[in-house]
């Protein structure tokens, strides 16, 4: 009996958290550019690169058979609250403003992921997610396509009892959701990163009956954007170059019968340093950067088999740093459609 297809992972939705500060000048509008973009949604910062990375050993520890075909629908909920603390300094250098901003972020998501068994050993996988966001602060929602992502899986070695499963995991993500630099910042929610990004990694698992051991570790490289037109207060931001990440998970599965099972996993990414290219009123352009940063989730989830080939997936976490969302819920199954064969 094989006790890993009862594992899952919850899809992420890519949020930041924590406190923040700005020290802004009266009307300054360069500086307060520079501020809201440190850490934009969609950006390399968060765990949107995580779920590139970590999507490859989700629900399956072996492949598709060539011609199989699976189709799992997911969806999920995280929760984003940032406090920041805003101070504006005056010509004379008093404290003109000083204020706590409480800005508090609701996301659900859905989305559709479909895999085909090119060969027994290489499967094709491609997602298709909608997301609806709500931002407390600038009192905004809205729905909408988010990044569609292409990957393939490959073991480069046979299955074997007792043995450890190794496989290699690659993952285009498009810029198909609505651009966080293109999108008006004050107003407006964005549902992708707005920029192309390709990964790849390792991911590996050993089945110690009735415990399934697991990770993996990887690294994304993101793609400027460019040709934007986004004003910033009196800037106008042109160029994005994001960082690149590099990621890690691991964790384990347990099997309390074979209609239950639980898994625990710890998920990490650390993300490089990101450049803004603004240009002023006057044509003349600069950069302004992000730092570097760390999200650190912590996951848990619970598999239910309602039939010989069907498992529910519930999950649940939060995140450990400033830099992750705060709660995350997810809930995964397969669908059965008519016509399409079922994958081993």
């Amino acid at each position: 009996m094989n006790y890993s297809r009862g594992v899952a992972w919850l899809a992420l939705a890519g949020m930041m958290a924590g406190w923040s500060v700005q020290v802004l000048a009266e009307d300054n509008d360069a500086d307060e550019a520079r501020a809201a973009l440190q850490q934009q949604e969609g950006d390399a910062t968060e765990e949107s690169n995580l779920e590139e990375v970590f999507q490859a050993s989700e629900r399956q520890y072996s492949l598709l058979r060539s011609g199989g075909m699976a189709l799992n629908f997911s969806g999920d909920y995280s929760y984003f609250r940032n406090d920041r603390i805003d101070i504006a300094i005056g010509d004379n250098g008093g404290i003109s403003r000083f204020r706590i901003e409480n800005d508090a972020e609701h996301s659900f998501g859905a989305s559709l992921s479909f895999d085909y068994g090119i060969w027994n050993n290489l499967t094709f996988n491609t997602r298709l997610p909608v997301q609806y966001k709500y931002d407390t602060e600038k009192d905004a929602q809205k729905a909408s396509l988010g990044d569609i992502t292409f990957g393939l899986r490959y073991q480069p070695f046979p299955v074997r009892p007792g043995g450890i499963n190794t496989t290699l995991f690659t993952t285009l993500s498009t810029a198909t959701g609505d651009s966080p630099y293109t999108i008006d910042a004050r107003n407006d929610v964005s549902s992708g990163k707005g920029y192309y990004s390709l990964g790849g990694g390792v991911s590996m698992s050993k089945v110690v009956d009735p415990v399934v051991l697991f990770g993996s570790v990887g690294y994304t490289m993101a793609f400027d954007a460019t040709g934007l037109d986004q004003q910033r207060g009196k800037e106008t931001l042109r160029r994005v170059e994001p960082g690149d990440s590099l990621s890690f998970s691991m964790g384990l599965a347990y099997a309390l019968s074979y209609e239950v099972s639980v898994s625990a996993s710890y998920q990490q990414s650390y993300n490089f340093v990101s450049h803004f290219r603004f240009e002023d009123e006057d044509g003349i352009g600069y950069t302004a950067k992000s730092e570097d940063s760390t999200s650190s989730i912590l996951n848990t989830s619970l598999g239910l088999r309602t039939s010989s080939n069907r498992i529910i997936n519930i999950s649940f976490g939060f995140g450990l740093t400033e830099d992750s969302p705060d709660v995350l819920l997810g809930i995964s199954l397969p669908i059965d459609i008519s016509g399409l064969k079922p994958g081993a």
